[in-house]
């Protein structure tokens, strides 16, 4: 991989990121736990490869 990286890998990267973040505690509070996680946060970033990287 290479040090430098172009563009719309990085801004690909980045969505990835924000996606993978938990769930604000408001949200798993009002759902009485039943909602803990979204769907993208369960990507772990050495198993799962993104789409052309």
């Amino acid at each position: 991989m290479a040090r430098n990286k172009d563009l719309p890998s990085k801004l690909r990267r980045a969505k990835k990121m924000n996606q993978s973040r938990s769930l604000p505690n408001w949200i798993i509070r009002k759902t009485g736990g039943k909602v803990r996680d979204s769907p993208y946060s369960r990507r772990e970033w050495r198993n799962t490869r993104l789409k052309r990287d």
